[in-house]
């Protein structure tokens, strides 16, 4: 370790991280817009319930790694930045509307591309360049004047707010959320019929608590050089980007290697699976619609702090209030642009 960079050590955390969320894309259909799509339209909400099995599992590594000092949930920044509700609706709404317009979720987008979608890589370059114009460019200002993210003035989110409100001890807060989550997963009888789905579930919410871990072990070795953080794909692509076009400008780090992470896990998956294949869009007015729903993704992110995965789960798992109060706009815009998509908004 002493003889590897801070940052080369943080993208071998993200990589194996992103590498199991990559293969169960593939392999566990993983998917958020398409779990969505199918419970709604299609009837069958066996990948849609899979998630409680992914955050029931995330959920509970993550709070009982910082129960035992192996996570630093206190340094991530679902609790060392203020909560800002109305940034978590706002940019919920835009990145779930934007999702459903793409066709896919920035995790999405990178497991599509790792299996030959050239349309999906159109999608990252928008997303990540829309989402650095919200972060540090010149739409930054705005964001900031409109969506103010101060330092937290001291400890917060779902765990410490109920434990002091109401007495509720924080493990039963944690345990009660956990066996909500996979109740919910579970109570779905071809969920349960499925092992498979159901162990790569278990699969990407211990690569969630993962990626907390390795990276609480480093913030502590190098001194807080690198932050403990958990996956998310909006920031981190663009950061990727970043070090893809400069590796000066922006060194490589956790975010890169998560990102690589997915994209390779999903082609090593669609190899297995033997359905690689390069794909393109033939249509330009679906390629349109795509990129403006990257660049709301890219947008509504940043502005939320997190994505369907940065928030919906990362942020979840850290039991914050942004991460399902996120989580349930992201789905809220996301219904209204698949509604909107399928039905043009007709009445029923």
């Amino acid at each position: 370790m002493e003889s590897l960079p801070i940052g080369f050590l943080a993208a071998l955390v993200g990589l194996a991280g992103g590498l199991i969320l990559g293969l169960g894309w593939r392999l566990g259909g993983l998917c958020t817009l398409a779990a969505l799509e199918t419970a709604v339209y299609g009837t069958d909400q066996k990948r849609l319930r899979l998630w409680g099995i992914v955050l029931g599992v995330a959920i509970l590594g993550t709070q009982f790694g910082a129960r035992i000092g192996w996570i630093n949930l206190e340094g991530t920044l679902y609790h060392a930045i203020a909560w800002n509700p109305l940034a978590s609706v706002v940019g919920g709404l835009m990145f779930g509307y934007g999702m459903a317009m793409a066709g896919n979720c920035g995790f999405g987008a990178l497991a599509r591309f790792g299996g030959g979608d050239l349309r999906s890589l159109v999608l990252l370059v928008v997303m990540g360049i829309t989402g650095f114009m919200a972060l540090s460019g010149p739409l930054a200002p705005l964001r900031t004047s409109l969506f103010p993210q101060p330092e937290a003035d001291g400890p917060g989110g779902i765990v410490y707010d109920l434990e002091t409100s109401l007495g509720i001890p924080a493990l039963l807060t944690v345990i009660a959320i956990a066996i909500a989550c996979f109740a919910w997963a579970l109570s779905n009888e071809r969920l349960r019929a499925d092992r498979k789905m159901i162990a790569w579930g278990i699969a990407a919410g211990l690569a969630v608590t993962w990626c907390f871990a390795g990276t609480s072990f480093l913030s502590d070795a190098s001194l807080g050089a690198v932050a403990p953080e958990g996956p998310s794909f909006t920031a981190p692509i663009g950061r990727t980007l970043i070090y893809l076009m400069t590796a000066t400008a922006g060194g490589i780090t956790f975010s890169v290697g998560s990102v690589v992470g997915v994209a390779l896990g999903a082609f090593i998956g669609s190899m297995i699976k033997g359905t690689f294949v390069w794909e393109a869009c033939e249509d330009p007015r679906e390629l349109g619609r795509q990129v403006g729903g990257a660049a709301l993704m890219g947008v509504g992110g940043i502005i939320a702090m997190g994505c369907s995965i940065g928030q919906g789960v990362s942020g979840f798992a850290a039991l914050s209030w942004s991460g399902p109060v996120t989580l349930l706009c992201i789905v809220v815009g996301a219904l209204v642009g698949l509604r909107q998509l399928i039905g043009g908004f007709q009445a029923v």
